[in-house]
């Protein structure tokens, strides 16, 4: 069975490297490589570098021998494939980004300038944003604590209608939490129409997913000890999570939910640009009418605020976590 995995990872790390090759031969010199080709290839390869001790699969299966450095040649391989084929795609232009500087001239002029006859409103604008970020944050945290027990692999493993809900869980907050928030916030405007209740829902439901995961990673690594005395005694399912969890978790969970509303705030920004509200509203706007030294305004008034919210987190996170 090891031997089968140790060739499987090795047939997948070959397969990956030969389509990246061959993507790049019909790219660069417009030539089709037989997908048999690259389809049976890396099981020959696998099937040689499997022979020996150190491969790069081996490595990763924790199954390494011997002082072969075999692995790191692979890996090397690997990551110089993809920087190429990243390059490529991507279409990265060094000389373009040198040459073409002069482009942004009004862009830079316009930070460095901004106009502060617009600052009332932007400051307005600024508010919803942070209050937007505030509620976002303060109505996913309900769901976001009882879901967080819910998804638990510790808590949930012990019986099988626990393991189906544990997965469950964990499935929707990864499926909810990959969809970025700009996406919910385009659903939600068309749902709830324009404005700042809709940037609220795109966050309050990126926020459920996201802290489902921080609190639950947080009670796996709980001492177990508590849980299992109280458990010990009799004490119901509710009363374990009350008393053997939850006094654990308390002061990670407001450190996790400070930075999330650090998070929120600034992801407020980026749902704005679709008509979630608040000031990134007001940027995309000035933005479509070139009025750069308003949107230079902008820019210092969000970094203001992102720097004030960073150094507040910070310490509030530091001052809970040491206690």
């Amino acid at each position: 069975m090891k031997k089968f995995k140790i060739l499987s990872v090795e047939y997948c790390l070959w397969l990956y490297n030969l389509a990246c090759v061959s993507w790049l031969l019909w790219r660069l010199a417009e030539r089709h490589v037989p997908a048999a080709v690259i389809l049976l290839t890396p099981l020959l390869l696998a099937g040689i570098f499997t022979l020996f001790k150190n491969n790069l699969a081996a490595k990763i299966l924790g199954e390494t021998e011997g002082k072969s450095k075999l692995w790191i040649y692979e890996m090397v391989l690997a990551l110089a494939i993809s920087f190429v084929m990243g390059w490529i795609i991507v279409d990265v232009k060094p000389i373009a980004f040198i040459t073409q500087a002069a482009n942004t001239q009004g862009i830079i002029k316009g930070i460095f300038n901004p106009n502060f006859k617009q600052l009332v409103p932007m400051l307005g604008a600024l508010i919803e944003t942070i209050y937007l970020a505030l509620l976002a944050t303060v109505f996913a945290l309900p769901f976001s604590f009882v879901l967080s027990f819910l998804a638990a692999k510790n808590l949930m493993y012990g019986s099988i209608p626990g393991r189906i809900v544990y997965v469950i869980i964990r499935t929707i907050s990864t499926v909810f939490r990959s969809i970025e928030a700009i996406v919910w916030a385009i659903i939600f405007c068309v749902w709830v129409g324009i404005g700042p209740f809709a940037g609220m829902l795109a966050l309050w439901i990126h926020s459920i997913a996201s802290l489902v995961k921080l609190y639950s990673e947080q009670i796996e690594n709980i001492d177990p000890g508590p849980v299992e005395a109280i458990r010990a005694t009799g004490a119901s399912t509710l009363q374990v999570w009350r008393y053997g969890v939850t006094p654990q978790i308390l002061a990670p969970y407001l450190a996790f939910t400070i930075y999330r509303w650090d998070i929120n705030i600034r992801m407020a920004t980026i749902v704005g640009f679709v008509g979630g509200g608040g000031i990134g509203l007001a940027l995309y706007q000035e933005q479509q009418l070139l009025a750069w030294r308003n949107v230079g305004l902008i820019m210092w008034l969000i970094a203001l605020v992102v720097w004030v919210m960073d150094m507040f987190s910070a310490h509030i996170r530091e001052k809970l976590i040491a206690n």
